[in-house]
């Protein structure tokens, strides 16, 4: 057994003991065919998240920012759960994983059959109407109405309850999951680069509670060299594809 398979090992062992919390960011989702908006081939190379991912923009031209929600919830709509996310789910069904607390938008981690998890940027699962506060659950219907979608009380532009820039966070979302961090004993982090903030926080708050931080990512992130104890430098899909070898044998 390799320096990596022991400490993949050692990583099992920590997580069967339950109380494990993880944190999730767009690198989880990559290999589900979901780009990083700020990736290569991200919704940012085409729109300027300066022009179009303020709610200000929004609220003044909401046909406009629709052109870049109609390709972000086609990405969506053709992505499916990697193992990573597979894995999340089983690890809860099996009591030793608390919650999954996400950045994302993709509703990947539901569809991997996770039940809890609590989306800290909200979710593209539903829109609201920001003038009479009307919600929806969304459809693909709602893609074929142009300019935009409208609401059908007052006929105003709808919105995907998903956080724009210069948007707070949900307050209920960020204080469960600071709950949930209080009292974790070990958190994984997965796919995410820590500086997107106040997100960024929770891995810091975990680690001043005792918890051990395991983190998996293709790249060094804020955390890595800080107040990780467990760093694997793969894709997330991938190290969970082994790491499960291990969970069963």
């Amino acid at each position: 057994m390799n320096r990596k398979e022991e400490l993949v090992k050692e990583v099992v062992e920590l997580i069967k003991q339950g109380g494990i919390v993880a944190f999730t960011g767009a690198g989880i989702s990559v290999e589900s065919g979901i780009p990083p908006f700020r990736g290569a081939k991200g919704l940012w190379t085409k729109y300027n998240p300066e022009e179009y991912a303020y709610i200000e923009t929004f609220i003044k031209n909401p046909e406009k920012v629709w052109m870049m929600l109609r390709e972000m919830y086609q990405c969506f709509k053709e992505a499916k759960p990697n193992p990573a996310h597979l894995v999340l789910a089983e690890l809860e069904n099996r009591g030793y994983l608390e919650g999954v607390i996400t950045q994302n938008i993709d509703n990947l981690h539901q569809k991997a059959g996770s039940k809890k998890v609590i989306e800290l940027h909200g979710s593209g699962e539903s829109l609201v109407c920001l003038n009479c506060g009307k919600k929806y659950r969304f459809t693909e219907e709602f893609l074929k109405m142009f300019p935009c979608p409208k609401c059908e009380k007052c006929g105003k532009a709808l919105k995907p309850e998903i956080v724009f820039f210069g948007e707070p966070l949900p307050e209920e979302a960020l204080n469960q999951a600071f709950e949930l961090i209080k009292r974790c004993k070990a958190l994984i982090i997965i796919g995410t680069s820590g500086v997107v903030y106040p997100a960024a926080y929770l891995p810091y708050e975990a680690k001043r509670s005792g918890a051990k931080i395991i983190e998996v990512n293709p790249e060094e992130s804020a955390y890595t060299e800080s107040i990780t104890d467990y760093f694997f430098k793969e894709r997330a899909g991938e190290f969970f594809e082994e790491f499960k070898r291990f969970l069963e044998g």
